[in-house]
């Protein structure tokens, strides 16, 4: 499967379970000094999760451009070296704005994974932070 194939399977599963899909934002966020770069899918939300700001929308979903320059995943030594590692990336996100938590997201991520991109469960392994035991139940 293509990546075109994969994002495009991506932003429609999520837009046909109620979310709005969310163009990518400017990889030099406009409005926030403590980033130089767009590094996450979130960053574009970062004003509401804190609750600065309100949205027409309570679900989003994003295929967001993003640059590694550098930081908390500071793995700019492997560019170049392994196929996995770069500087320029688009992350792929949904995002619930105080409309769902870790079970409808689990859900929706396991549905997605394995009815849409067809992965077989049994080649599929789950890991949860360990002290999160809601998460691990369920799962």
């Amino acid at each position: 499967m293509k990546v075109s194939e994969i994002r495009s399977k991506f932003i429609q599963f999520f837009k046909n379970h109620g979310h709005q899909e969310v163009e990518s934002s400017s990889l030099v966020p406009h409005n926030d000094p403590t980033l130089l770069f767009t590094n996450a899918g979130m960053n574009q939300f970062k004003d509401v999760f804190t609750g600065k700001e309100k949205r027409s929308y309570t679900r989003a979903t994003t295929s967001q451009k993003c640059v590694r320059a550098g930081g908390k995943h500071n793995d700019l030594e492997n560019v170049g070296f392994t196929a996995r590692h770069h500087t320029f990336f688009e992350m792929l996100g949904n995002f619930s704005f105080g409309d769902y938590f870790k079970k409808e997201a689990i859900n929706l991520a396991w549905k997605f994974v394995t009815e849409e991109l067809k992965i077989p469960k049994d080649r599929l392994y789950v890991s949860v932070f360990n002290d999160d035991d809601e998460a691990a139940e369920i799962w």
